[in-house]
């Protein structure tokens, strides 16, 4: 198999989800890519193109996860209710949970084969599922997440007629024991709050068992597909 490329490496899932692979070892090699130590910026296109040009001498990639994301920063929280509403903070929701990833969707897909399987994935959210939204709030981070949803669905039905062997997702990966998620655990029942590395060994068994028929589509980590 080719090399796998996680974008958003040092976050706690995208760190699982390489360590995984450098174990299972089917892929060489298992390239790590992080906003953190400063490989990319999401609200760069010519930073995120320089970062994947950059990788033009390894094996051709056969996974590529795209594990960024935000849902809080040290001075804001999601909207409890539309009187919070703000359009800077949509901006920034955007930006980091939908554009970016689109542009390191943009910027990738020419390093994919075209005769063989692969897979392009991105981590996404139950709460982007505008039909399986019950509760409200969260504005601009389930408008942000359902935007990427939709982003992997057009992509999937453009990709099929070039690719006819690839398998494009979004990914829900459980409420996960993270940075993004510590501080909204507290309703979490224990036996919900998912390891780094549960989550991760879920999510690739996941991706393992897509056919391309399957891509575009939303997958929780127990396998089981979220409505749109």
């Amino acid at each position: 198999m080719g090399s796998a490329i996680i974008f958003g490496a040092s976050g706690g899932i995208g760190a699982a989800l390489a360590d995984a692979l450098e174990k299972r070892a089917e892929h060489a090699p298992v390239i790590r890519l992080s906003r953190a130590r400063g490989d990319f910026d999401l609200s760069d296109e010519a930073n995120i193109a320089r970062c994947v040009a950059a990788l033009g001498d390894i094996q051709p990639p056969s996974l590529v996860i795209v594990a960024t994301g935000m849902l809080s920063e040290a001075d804001r929280s999601p909207e409890k209710s539309w009187r919070a509403l703000d359009p800077d903070w949509m901006a920034r929701n955007f930006a980091l949970n939908t554009i970016g990833p689109a542009l390191i969707a943009k910027h990738v897909i020419p390093f994919l084969p075209r005769k063989e399987r692969s897979v392009l994935a991105f981590l996404s959210a139950r709460v982007g599922s505008i039909s399986d939204n019950r509760l409200g709030g969260w504005h601009s981070y389930r408008a942000s997440k359902a935007a990427l949803n939709m982003l992997v669905r057009t992509l999937a039905v453009e990709l099929a007629r070039t690719h006819p062997d690839l398998v494009c997702a979004a990914l829900h990966p459980g409420t996960v024991d993270s940075a993004l998620s510590r501080p909204f655990q507290g309703g979490v029942a224990p036996e919900k709050l998912f390891t780094p590395e549960r989550s991760a060994t879920t999510l690739l068994g996941v991706l393992a068992g897509l056919s391309p028929a399957q891509s575009g589509r939303i997958w929780a980590w127990d396998g089981v597909e979220i409505a749109p």
